[in-house]
């Protein structure tokens, strides 16, 4: 039987470089992995369903299941999880200087749908008790001008939100106080640590006692297939995924070498032994279950922020061969 040829969009993480490097080989499937960065990956599926997978932002994977034509299905191989209490910035001049500043601010976002806005202003309301809809959101590029939207929204008229002008950058707004804040996924150019400040400066022990409160780590991005790829050849979901944890498993393995540093931090051992001992062996889980509490918590955010017009479930978001596998 002649293998299945799939291309894979994805930036080339260390949980998935025994994929690029063939160490691990999906059964039954040719893998042409395409490297890129993770904007022009979104853009490039979401716009133009130009690979066979791709990973996704989850935010805009769920916004795609509410379209009629639900161009895609996800395993739950999460690729990107971050701690987002880092991602908040201000303008030192605005007045920010706890959580409950923000409200009735101008609070500048990419994309309003963007994962990252969407768990901080899920954990703003949850743990700082700033409403979703207490700021006006203003949104655009945040170092080009121009960036929108790269799915249409029809959001609740309770949520403010406001474009950027044509020559306009968020990062330039922030440090010129016109705007008050800003949530992202990358850092902005001119965040310098005085104009522009984090809302948590020392997020560390901040982002640590969420994780001990909550238990949940942030999953930022999904893999996902196109629908009639998918369709046409099931079998490729649980192929995947397993090829996918085979790979995470020699980056856990790496991790835990500890004759020599694995990656280039100088302490980087002892920031092994620190996640190993407050998150566990299995810090970075894939698969459904040990993932529940944090995909219902995100699929709250997602419907509480107006950008699911229901609450989503946990098994509708997976290829169903995922949510569960066989025992002997």
């Amino acid at each position: 039987m002649t293998n299945l040829d799939l291309t894979l969009g994805c930036w080339d993480y260390d949980r998935v470089t025994a994929l690029i490097d063939g160490r691990v080989r999906p059964e039954g499937i040719n893998l042409r992995f395409l490297n890129m960065i993770v904007e022009e990956t979104f853009f490039r599926m979401l716009r133009h369903q130009e690979f066979d997978v791709s990973e996704m932002s989850m935010s805009s994977y769920l916004v795609s299941l509410t379209k009629p034509e639900r161009p895609f299905v996800a395993i739950p191989v999460f690729p990107s999880r971050f701690f987002r209490h880092s991602c908040i910035y201000v303008n030192a001049d605005a007045g920010i200087n706890v959580p409950k500043d923000l409200i009735g601010k101008r609070f500048g976002c990419p994309e309003y749908q963007m994962t990252a806005p969407v768990w901080i202003r899920g954990i703003l309301s949850d743990h700082y008790g700033v409403p979703v809809d207490g700021p006006t959101y203003v949104t655009g590029g945040e170092e080009t001008p121009n960036r929108s939207e790269k799915i249409p929204l029809e959001l609740p008229e309770s949520f403010r939100i406001e474009r950027i002008g044509p020559d306009d950058t968020l990062a330039q707004m922030l440090a010129d106080g016109r705007i008050d804040a800003f949530h992202t996924a990358r850092k902005p150019s001119t965040y310098d640590g005085v104009r522009v400040k984090r809302l948590f400066p020392d997020y560390v022990p901040v982002e640590q006692a969420y994780f001990r409160d909550t238990g949940i780590f942030p999953i930022m991005h999904v893999i996902a297939i196109r629908r009639e790829v998918f369709e046409a050849n099931r079998w490729i979901a649980m192929n995947l995924f397993q090829a996918f944890r085979e790979a995470q498993r020699f980056c856990y393995d790496g991790l835990r070498e500890t004759a020599a540093l694995k990656g280039m931090l100088p302490w980087f051992n002892a920031h092994v032994e620190e996640t190993l001992d407050m998150m566990g062996d299995d810090f970075w889980p894939y698969g459904v279950e040990k993932n529940r509490c944090t995909l219902d918590t995100f699929l709250r955010y997602h419907h509480e922020q107006g950008l699911s017009p229901r609450q989503l479930t946990v098994d509708e978001m997976f290829a169903p061969e995922t949510l569960e596998e066989f025992v002997i």
